[in-house]
C-alpha cells in the first residue's frame, strides 16, 4: 500500500474511532446501567467528540478530503452524537417518564438526524463545499456536549440518582436541544477565527471564567458554563442579526416611498392651469 493511500485511512480512523466511542456509550447504557455505568458513557461520548474534532482538521492538514469522508462522518455523528446521547440522557433522567421521557429521547436523535441530512444538502449546494462562518442549527456534536456535560457534572458533583423533581427540567433542555438542531439559528464555526488583540481579551475572560467556576464550584461545570456560553451566543447573534435585517428592510421600505413622493412631485406633473 503507498504512503498517499495510508494517508487516506488516516482521518477514517479518527471517524471510526467516534463511532467506536458511541457504541461503547450504548453497550453501557443497557441493561441495569447504574451511575457508574452512565458516567463513564457520558465519557465515552465526550472522548468521541474528540475524535470527531480532529478528523476533518487531520482530513485538511494531509489533503484527503473526500465525499466517502464527509459521509462517513454524518453516519458516525448520527451514533455517537444522536443515538448513544439519547439512550443516555433517557436511562438517566427520562426512563421514569415513561412515554413521554421515551418521546424526548427520540425526539433529540431523530432531530439530530434531520440536522445532518440538511447540513449535506446544503453543503452539496455551496459552491464552497460547505465551508462557512456559521452553521444554520445547533450543530449535532454541541447539542450532544449539552448532554453529556450534565450527567458528567451531577455524577462528578453529587452522584447517585437524579431526584423525580430534576426528571421534567431535564426533559425540557433535551426537547431544547432538538428543537435548535433543527433551527434556524445561526452559530458560529470559528473557521474564520484570527489571532487578534480582541479575540485574545475574550479568550481570556473565557479561560478566567472557566478557573473561577472550577475552583469556586466544582471543576466538572466548566463543562456546563462552556456549553451555556455558546449556546446563549448563537440565539443573541440571532436576535441581533435578525434585528439589522428589519431594519434594513425598514429603510428600504421608507427609500421607496420617499421615491414615490419625489416622482409625485416631478415637474411634469404640474397642472396646466398653475402653468397658464
Amino acid at each position: 500500500m503507498k504512503l498517499r493511500d495510508l494517508m487516506f485511512v488516516l482521518p477514517n480512523l479518527f471517524t471510526v474511532s467516534s463511532i467506536f466511542c458511541g457504541f461503547y456509550a450504548m453497550t453501557l447504557c443497557t441493561g441495569e446501567a447504574g451511575p457508574t455505568q452512565l458516567y463513564q458513557a457520558a465519557l465515552a461520548i465526550f472522548f468521541g467528540i474528540f475524535f470527531d474534532g480532529f478528523d476533518g482538521r487531520v482530513a485538511r492538514l494531509t489533503k484527503t478530503q473526500s465525499l466517502f469522508g464527509q459521509e462517513l462522518d454524518s453516519l458516525a455523528d448520527v451514533v455517537t452524537f444522536g443515538a448513544a446521547p439519547a439512550l443516555l440522557v433517557f436511562k438517566w433522567a427520562l426512563q421514569p417518564l415513561g412515554v413521554v421521557g421515551l418521546f424526548g429521547a427520540f425526539l433529540f436523535a431523530a432531530c439530530g438526524a434531520l440536522r445532518l441530512a440538511r447540513f449535506n444538502v446544503l453543503a452539496s449546494r455551496s459552491p464552497h463545499g460547505g465551508a462557512s462562518s456559521f452553521f444554520v442549527g445547533m450543530p449535532i456534536p454541541f447539542a450532544a456536549c449539552g448532554l453529556v456535560s450534565m450527567v458528567i457534572a451531577w455524577q462528578a458533583a453529587r452522584g447517585g440518582t437524579l431526584p423525580v423533581e430534576a426528571q421534567w427540567p431535564v426533559f425540557g433542555v433535551v426537547v431544547f436541544l432538538a428543537l435548535l438542531m433543527v433551527s434556524t439559528v445561526r452559530y458560529r464555526t470559528f473557521k474564520d477565527l484570527k489571532l487578534s488583540r480582541k479575540s485574545m481579551l475574550v479568550l481570556f475572560f473565557i479561560l478566567a471564567g472557566g478557573v473561577f467556576i472550577a475552583t469556586r464550584i466544582h471543576p466538572a461545570s466548566v463543562i456546563v458554563a462552556y456549553f451555556f456560553l455558546y449556546l446563549v451566543s448563537g440565539l443573541v447573534e440571532s436576535v441581533v442579526l435578525l434585528r439589522k435585517h428589519l431594519i434594513a428592510k425598514k429603510a428600504e421600505a421608507l427609500a421607496a416611498v420617499i421615491d414615490d413622493d419625489d416622482e409625485d412631485d416631478s415637474p411634469d406633473d404640474v397642472d396646466e392651469q398653475e402653468v397658464l
